[in-house]
């Protein structure tokens, strides 16, 4: 792991997204704070973790000491269904220094993450079923995507069936944060691989390296 870790950081890699799942909230079980600071001992790279549980209020504080400096939580997760307990959940994210981040699942309609709006630094679009790696990017999440721009600022990440084709429709669509893993990680070449998604942004001012 170490080794996959500096070869993409050598390859011009931004972040690093780890996706963490329980079993639950999707059908797959991946891995736990440990791994989380195992990465963080071995790149300078922001670790980017996504938390596909349940709970995420249980165990947040785990993956911070573990080194995340980004942390996004679902708003279908079933600890943080209260809006008063999502807001005071990720307004403490704030506070701790970290990126907050929400996300939806291709179903949700993204009306369920305006009211947090202000409590976020960055929203993700899943564009495939959270869950399982190599899937098919579905089509109908590039108008998620381009509603969710329409009011809102911060950081606008995608995860899911992102290549170079896919990347170019929801860099367009207002994404700025792209997530990538069986397209790098199944390239012969990383740095070719991160490039052309690089190259799918659309040439303006706000937008961020993918």
């Amino acid at each position: 792991m170490a080794e996959e870790i500096r070869a993409i950081e050598q390859a011009g890699a931004d972040w690093l997204h780890l996706d963490v799942m329980d079993g639950h909230f999707v059908p797959n079980i991946s891995f736990g704070p440990v791994i989380v600071e195992t990465a963080h001992r071995v790149t300078r790279l922001p670790l980017d973790v996504q938390l596909m549980i349940e709970h995420p209020e249980r165990y947040a504080e785990a993956f911070i000491g573990a080194g995340a400096n980004h942390l996004t939580v679902h708003v279908e997760a079933e600890g943080l269904r209260d809006p008063a307990a999502m807001r005071t959940f990720l307004r403490d994210l704030r506070r701790q220094g970290l990126k907050a981040g929400l996300s939806v699942k291709p179903g949700t309609p993204v009306d369920a993450l305006r009211p947090y709006a202000q409590d976020v630094d960055l929203i993700l679009i899943m564009t495939v079923e959270p869950g399982f790696g190599g899937q098919a990017f579905l089509p109908q999440t590039v108008e998620k995507i381009r509603a969710v721009r329409r009011w809102f600022e911060g950081d606008l990440e995608v995860d899911g069936g992102i290549n170079a084709q896919t990347a170019k429709l929801v860099c367009e669509a207002g994404a700025d944060v792209l997530v990538a893993g069986t397209f790098i990680f199944r390239s012969r070449d990383y740095r070719a691989a991160i490039d052309s998604l690089r190259a799918a942004r659309p040439n303006v001012e706000r937008t961020k390296r993918p």
